[in-house]
């Protein structure tokens, strides 16, 4: 979908009911909600964009059109292109904070959130300034040495420790999804929507008003005090801290992660194929 000033979304769409729209993490595509969305499109139909510059959405040259605050206005918009009012939004990671800023800046449009893996951003000045010095860096090594190298480094994060326990052939598809990526997609996503980059939203979470499911894998002891931070300061917000996952909680514990994704969607009012 064409979201204007050079940026083209693309998207995807399986089952029918009402909508769930998914936002992947940085380096991923809509591709890595395969598993989750097959276990819950008898029910919904589940929407799954590509994020700018990554997966197949386009990588426009200025990095500013990557920002969140953009990218909730074409949020919107695709909304309104497949005519759907109202959406149950789950975000994972940086697609968290997408979701988290189209919540307050979109509320009316969203039935339900769902977060896993995320945050409001980054409070601490230092820390932020920190965090946007090292993304710059990042940056530009991943424009000098390409997609390949990068992931290879990026693969031993300590981060994504708990994923060497995955099966040979699920650390394979996750790595061709993240090769699959352009370099100036990521560099300018990085320079563009990073955390270091976006100022926090931390003081608008009294906002959002819709029922919202907090997901964050035990294992990813930095997360899952961020998830518990959030849901404190969520009027209507219910956590759920994974046993046995890390960061990638849909790919870890995939099963897990599902059922309480439906137990969340059975609590809110729908009617016929849209939400109330």
């Amino acid at each position: 979908m064409d979201a204007g000033d050079g940026l083209v979304l693309h998207c995807s769409a399986t089952g029918s009911g009402p909508p769930v729209v998914m936002l992947h993490g940085f380096t991923g595509s809509a591709e890595t909600w395969g598993t989750l969305s097959g276990q819950i499109a008898g029910n919904h139909e589940v929407i799954a964009l590509d994020m700018p510059g990554h997966g197949s959405s386009s990588a426009p040259d200025d990095p500013a059109r990557y920002s969140l605050d953009r990218f909730a206005a074409d949020l919107a918009g695709v909304l309104d292109d497949l005519s759907l009012r109202k959406v149950v939004l789950l975000g994972y990671s940086m697609g968290g904070r997408a979701a988290i800023r189209f919540a307050v800046s979109h509320g009316d449009r969203l039935a339900g959130l769902i977060l896993e893996s995320t945050s409001p951003g980054i409070r601490d000045p230092a820390e932020r300034a920190d965090r946007l010095a090292a993304d710059s860096e990042l940056a530009a090594t991943i424009e000098r040495d390409g997609v390949p190298a990068f992931v290879r480094r990026w693969e031993k994060l300590p981060l994504w420790e708990s994923q060497h326990a995955l099966p040979g052939p699920i650390r394979d598809r996750l790595r061709q999804e993240r090769l699959a990526n352009r370099p100036a997609g990521l560099a300018n996503s990085l320079r563009g929507a990073g955390a270091g980059v976006t100022l926090p939203v931390a003081e608008l979470m009294a906002s959002i008003s819709v029922p919202t499911l907090v997901v964050a894998g035990e294992l990813d002891k930095r997360y899952a005090g961020l998830a518990r931070q959030l849901a404190a300061s969520l009027p209507h917000a219910t956590l759920r801290v994974i046993p046995d996952a890390g960061h990638a909680v849909h790919l870890e514990k995939p099963g897990a992660l599902a059922l309480h994704v439906r137990e969340f969607l059975r609590t809110l009012p729908a009617a016929g194929s849209r939400w109330l």
